[in-house]
């Protein structure tokens, strides 16, 4: 069997979109993304929101289409060619990975610094253990997981806002940034907003997916920009441009400065819970790829096996034990850089891709023109070992999918 069953309605595909973005996007991505762009942050989180949200229509209109697992792997298979879907196949899984190996590290290092290696392979360990058990219990958990991070990131925000020794200052636009270092900021902030793929991937277990995925992504995506478009002037704000691009806990800093240290702690527990939120449907989405692909002959066949409970078990194994090894040996610097060129290279196929679509959907055609030709743009001008990294895995796969095709037309 290879089936999965289609138990996922509005409320939990909404709260996986919300449980992958907002604990990569609110903790992590500001300190690598301040470097880049100064005090012209906001700036950059615009350009990435733009393009994330072009991407957003396009995967809307093509998983409304096409309501099978595997995402973009899929509908470029269908609308541009093997080489296409496996292209964007190939970048997602590889790029999530990377981001997989990002939050297990980011949770260790909130809860257990100087035992990192150790707390992320529990990290992971947990996480697909969770995963295993079903697809409901996922979904479930991420709503929980969004329920408190917004609550207390809401707290900080108003403790920020009211005024006090640490309020907000004006830091905004205080310093000239160029334009390379706007787009380097945008593409590293991009990271945060690639989570809404995940309701895609997820579409062949979703109810009524042509009403549900767009209504899901829309609301995933405006929710998340409101959240972070707060947390950036508050931490901009509060810490100023070069503290802020020094931090490794940004939101942290901040609440020490307006609450002072006693409350720190809460922000911590929170920063991994929402961490753990984002890798526990990074797993569950790049498992759905992969059995995707597998399902094609691109992956080995086992990975294709649902078991009796309709779930990819093989697929959630054969993730976790990669990102367990990466975790052991890799840190958290460069991941995100990596993971965002991987992502948009997926999402420049899936604008092709919905491109083709043109009279078949209710949407400018403007869109998945303008989003395809940001993602290249901002994949380029990520710093230059994140883009060496991923061409280098580019070609990796596009060797083993030549080997591939050569097998199975012999």
């Amino acid at each position: 069997m290879t089936e999965l069953a289609r138990r996922l309605g509005p409320g939990d595909a909404v709260a996986i979109g919300l449980g992958s973005m907002i604990g990569a996007g609110a903790f992590v991505v500001w300190g690598p993304a301040a470097r880049a762009a100064g005090s012209w942050l906001l700036l950059s989180l615009v350009l990435a929101a733009v393009v994330a949200a072009c991407n957003a229509w396009s995967s809307a209109a093509l998983a409304a289409r096409y309501p099978s697992a595997g995402g973009t792997y899929f509908y470029g298979r269908e609308r541009l060619g093997d080489f296409a879907g496996y292209l964007a196949g190939w970048s997602f899984v590889v790029g999530k990975i990377a981001s997989c190996a990002a939050m297990a590290m980011a949770i260790a290092a909130y809860v257990a610094p100087g035992r990192e290696r150790i707390a992320a392979a529990v990290a992971v360990v947990v996480v697909t253990v969770l995963n295993i058990s079903g697809v409901q219990r996922s979904a479930g958990m991420s709503r929980v997981i969004v329920t408190i991070v917004l609550a207390v990131l809401g707290g900080v925000v108003v403790a920020g806002l009211a005024g006090g020794e640490g309020s907000v200052r004006p830091e905004l636009f205080a310093d000239h940034a160029s334009a390379y270092g706007v787009l380097q900021g945008a593409g590293l902030l991009f990271f945060a907003f690639a989570g809404y793929a995940r309701i895609a991937t997820l579409a062949e277990e979703v109810r009524d997916p042509a009403r549900t995925i767009p209504r899901a992504v829309a609301i995933t995506v405006v929710a998340v920009l409101g959240v972070y478009a707060v947390i950036a002037v508050l931490t901009l704000g509060i810490l100023g441009p070069d503290r802020l691009a020094g931090a490794s806990d940004p939101v942290a800093l901040a609440t020490a400065a307006v609450l002072g240290e006693p409350w720190v702690w809460a922000v911590r527990a929170v920063a991994a819970l929402a961490a753990l939120g984002a890798l526990l449907n990074l797993v569950l989405g790049i498992s759905r790829t992969s059995l995707a692909m597998a399902r094609n002959g691109y992956l080995p066949a086992a990975i294709a096996r649902v078991d009796a409970r309709q779930v990819p078990r093989n697929a959630e194994l054969a993730v976790g034990v990669i990102v367990l090894l990466l975790v052991l040996v890799v840190d958290l610097r460069g991941a995100i850089g990596f993971s965002s060129f991987g992502v948009l290279t997926y999402y420049a196929v899936a604008n092709a891709s919905a491109w083709t679509l043109r009279g078949e959907w209710r949407g400018a055609p403007a869109v998945p023109l303008l989003g395809l030709v940001g993602c290249l743009v901002l994949a380029w001008t990520l710093p230059w070992q994140s883009v060496a990294g991923g061409v280098l895995v580019l070609a990796v796969g596009i060797v083993a999918f030549l080997l591939t095709r050569r097998r199975r037309v012999t």
